[in-house]
């Protein structure tokens, strides 16, 4: 495909992603088809070389595997992306009286997102819900596609040092308005109910959220750029998802991991900083017949490619960013550093990533935040709490990033999906720390 097709795939995953859970699922759908088994983590695992699995946390995080016929030399190779995105989180209570027959929902913030992206746009709402069905709890995907909720600006007559820049309360100014009249109180849960075909009072629990229902595009006149929610991370996900399962490699265990919670931090049960992924990776190790010696050495020659997208050079705003460690949209995959160690890249994974994209003939760039600018930190460090690698944070370059629609361009989606390709089908030889071979 070209890399206006795959651009088009990766707006059509994301529109059937909108929320954390959807987005699992919707990876789910793509291991399937290739033939991929689940292993659910409460049953035994019996693993075989030459073989493809998944295993999914609470819904919302999935691990992948594909295990090579030939692990003389086994190790790990693996990516890592997230699959939440900022937005708000609808509350238990839900509903919100308003003066004369206003209703509102009661919403509260996940994750850093750009507030005022979130005015005057139509919003529905996704997620999960927990039913009763006889003695047991069930769990269910909702998705309303309606437009069904916006959050109305105030009226510039009203505010008229809005283009000044105003503080959002977000109890307050960020409310989305639900009903003016026909909709009464215990309307939001009953609609809820019905969506998810169960009577009012076996809805027990929900983990909704407000989705923007602007459609993605490819626009320019040269069409150079894609525009969407949640590029950051959802195009990680998809491109990790995809050169997975383009490439072959008999002599590792080739991972696709991607964690829920990373924009508040990953330090849940199915975060990147939890068990997740070493409980994976030494079962795999056990249903291997390989003891822990074989583990710890396994782990000594592994690597991780972390992938959560980077900041393009602004067009209007070059100041923010530093003048030469800095990247372009369509310029290529952006290897993402920091001197206080946000960032997991150093010397030899930057090699690392450098010759794997030389071999693969695909671009990449350099990000590290001006000196005077602190920046923000990612899954990759955080998952080496409990799986200590050597690991590279890479990311695509966008726009707007937290904004509830975020740009980036048309061909890095196509040729980063080359280079990690090349990376889980080249098996990465390391010894010593400091001695890597590619064959």
């Amino acid at each position: 495909m070209n890399a206006k097709e795959v651009s088009n795939e990766l707006l059509t995953f994301i529109q059937n992603s909108p929320s954390m859970f959807h987005s699992i699922q919707s990876i789910r759908t793509y291991l399937d088809e290739a033939g991929f088994t689940y292993v659910p983590e409460e049953t035994s695992w019996n693993l075989e070389k030459g073989k493809n699995y998944y295993t999914i946390r609470n819904h919302s995080s999935i691990i992948a595997f594909k295990i090579g016929k030939e692990l003389d030399n086994y190790h790990f190779q693996m990516c890592a992306s997230h699959s939440d995105s900022p937005t708000f989180k609808i509350k238990s209570v839900p509903e919100l009286k308003g003066q004369g027959e206003y209703l509102k929902l009661d919403v509260e913030a996940y994750g850093g997102m750009i507030d005022a992206t979130w005015f005057d746009r139509p919003l529905t709402v996704a997620g999960r819900v927990l039913v009763r069905n006889g003695n047991a709890i069930e769990n269910k995907l909702i998705y309303i596609d309606k437009d069904l909720l916006l959050i109305p600006n105030v009226a510039i007559h009203f505010n008229r040092e809005v283009n000044k820049g105003v503080a959002l309360n977000r109890q307050i100014d960020l409310c989305p308005l639900f009903s003016c009249g026909k909709a009464k109180e215990g309307d939001f849960k009953k609609m809820i109910a019905k969506e998810a075909g169960v009577a009012d009072e076996d809805l027990l629990g929900t983990d909704l959220f407000l989705v923007n229902r602007q459609r993605p595009c490819i626009w320019g006149y040269q069409d150079e750029f894609i525009s969407s929610p949640k590029l950051d991370d959802l195009q990680c996900a998809f491109t990790t998802l995809k050169a997975f399962l383009a490439s072959s490699n008999e002599h590792d265990i080739s991972i696709y991991a991607c964690f829920d919670n990373e924009e508040v931090g990953s330090n849940t049960k199915q975060g990147a900083m939890s068990t997740f992924l070493k409980d994976t990776l030494k079962r795999i190790n056990t249903n291997l017949h390989m003891n822990d010696e074989d583990y710890y050495k396994a782990i000594a020659k592994s690597f991780l490619v972390s992938a959560d997208n980077a900041h393009a050079v602004h067009p209007n705003h070059p100041e923010k960013t530093d003048a030469v460690n800095c990247a372009y949209m369509n310029k290529g995959l952006v290897i993402k550093e920091s001197a206080n160690q946000k960032y997991t890249t150093d010397a030899f994974s930057r090699s690392v990533l450098m010759q794997i994209c030389h071999m693969a003939g695909t671009p990449f760039q350099t990000f590290a935040n001006r000196s005077d600018v602190l920046g923000g930190s990612t899954l990759g460090n955080l998952s080496n709490i409990q799986v200590s690698v050597h690991a590279v944070d890479i990311g695509l370059p966008q726009l707007s990033m937290h904004s509830t629609y975020e740009t980036a361009g048309v061909e890095d989606t196509a040729t980063t999906i080359a280079a990690l390709t090349k990376y889980y089908s080249t098996n990465i030889d390391i010894t010593n720390f400091d001695h890597v071979e590619f064959k």
